[in-house]
């Protein structure tokens, strides 16, 4: 591996680090972006039941807001549970667009890295060739330096796409996700709101 980062030469250094960046973003959102922890199953039905039975209360607000994202957004509609449909939609529709800022926290970085690696590669590979004309003199070239520059460009171009190709199947596999967690949210809360205002029963 020592000999790979040698061979490819400086250019492979911004490439090492970005790739250290996109391994961690792609553990984090794995870790947080789980269905299980952003949209639990089963929790409208509690909430729903509680409602029925004892009304809401600050405790109880404040139980479902710290319980999960989806939690959150049904708190907000909780708040004003006493307020006409118009506004519990619309404070309900304030906390989502919190939550879903906070579901894509750190995907632009991850869409970036997916971006300009290749481009980085390319920097290293015109590094090389820069190398390979620089070692072509008078009295002919030299083998080493002919080979290094030969190793610059191929590395640098290989890791820079090792680096993007799996950091965009992330990128839009967590979008995707994103997405699907928004629709599921936005018909859980509409849920809550007909049942909080007689237009629903379960």
């Amino acid at each position: 591996m020592f000999a790979i980062i040698e061979a490819a030469g400086w250019p492979i250094w911004p490439l090492l680090f970005a790739s250290i960046i996109a391994v961690a973003l792609i553990i984090e959102r794995s870790i947080t972006l789980r269905r299980s922890k952003i949209v639990p199953p089963g929790l409208l039905e509690k909430i729903v039941a509680e409602y029925r039975q004892k009304g809401v209360s600050a405790d109880m607000v404040n139980r479902v807001a710290a319980h999960s994202p989806l939690g959150r957004v049904l708190a907000a509609g909780l708040r004003n549970v006493r307020s006409p449909r118009d506004v519990m939609k619309e404070s309900i529709e304030e906390a989502g667009r919190a939550v879903v800022h906070d579901m894509e926290r750190f995907l632009t970085t991850l869409g970036t890295i997916a971006s300009i690696s290749p481009l980085m590669g390319l920097f290293g590979t015109i590094i090389g060739m820069i190398e390979i004309f620089g070692s072509q003199g008078p009295s002919g070239g030299s083998p080493q330096q002919l080979a290094h520059g030969i190793s610059i460009a191929l590395y640098n171009t290989g890791f820079g796409l090792m680096i993007a190709i799996p950091s965009m199947i992330f990128w839009r596999h967590f979008r995707a996700l994103v997405n699907a967690f928004v629709i599921d949210m936005e018909q859980q809360a509409v849920k809550l709101v007909e049942v909080v205002h007689g237009e629903r029963r379960n």
